[in-house]
């Protein structure tokens, strides 16, 4: 299977005066289409840096970094922006809604800001918000939906342009035990039947159970690729 996802001796250097930070440390890491992939390790480790190095939205020190076959290291930031508003998508924590559109406003959004035309965005954003279990939500606005049904919202709207990789971080990280278990699920599900790849930067034990296989990180280091959910779990646990 083809990689969607090759990086090269990829490091993140942090420089506050006479201080550095090593963020991150020669990582190299493939990632194939379609899998789902958990990156996991304790609290400051490296995993949302890496998130971010890899889709470009922060720049490397230094290091290669390949999507889809393109080297989006060599990009200039305009090239790198319309590269991700075309081939990816984000899940965050806090959902990063825009509270003065409803739901189907949120979703066709991406698709608005490439000239897409109005009316195939307002039913692509339909169907999307209808595949995630929100058909009769589509009208209302985020302060009128759960966290839950925020959380759909924002996975439609990273699908809406039919991404080549979804990247998120901590999608579970504000909500309840049966909420993020529904949209683990939902995650899960789009991958298995879309063949959708996720990156998901995670803490949650129950997210990396269901992925294809878990990236453990520490220190700024990928130390295992195929992490043991037990192991890595673990030691979250213990350094936090």
């Amino acid at each position: 299977m083809a990689n969607i996802v090759k990086t090269d001796n990829v490091c993140k250097t942090y420089v506050s005066g006479d201080i550095k930070v090593e963020a991150l440390k020669d990582v190299n890491l493939s990632i194939d289409k379609g899998e789902m992939v958990a990156v996991m390790g304790p609290s400051g480790c490296g995993k949302t840096t890496l998130l971010n190095c890899l889709s470009g939205i922060d720049d490397l020190t230094s290091g290669k970094v390949q999507i889809e076959g393109k080297e989006i290291t060599s990009m200039n930031d305009d090239a790198k922006t319309i590269f991700r508003a075309k081939r990816m998508g984000f899940v965050f924590q806090f959902f990063n809604l825009l509270p003065v559109l409803t739901a189907e406003e949120n979703v066709e959004l991406p698709l608005l800001l490439t000239d897409y035309d109005t009316k195939d965005a307002r039913r692509k954003a339909q169907e999307l918000l209808t595949a995630v279990g929100l058909k009769d939500r589509m009208t209302m606005r985020p302060a009128s939906l759960s966290g839950g049904e925020r959380q759909r919202v924002t996975i439609a709207r990273a699908l809406v342009n039919d991404p080549a990789i979804i990247w998120a971080d901590e999608p579970t990280g504000n909500l309840d035990k049966k909420t993020a278990d529904e949209v683990v699920a939902l995650m899960r599900r789009l991958n298995k039947e879309h063949g959708e790849t996720f990156v998901i930067v995670t803490h949650d034990p129950e997210v990396g159970a269901v992925c294809d296989r878990i990236v453990h990180m520490r220190d700024g280091l990928i130390v295992e690729t195929n992490g043991s959910i037990q192991k890595v779990t673990q030691e979250i646990r213990r350094l936090g």
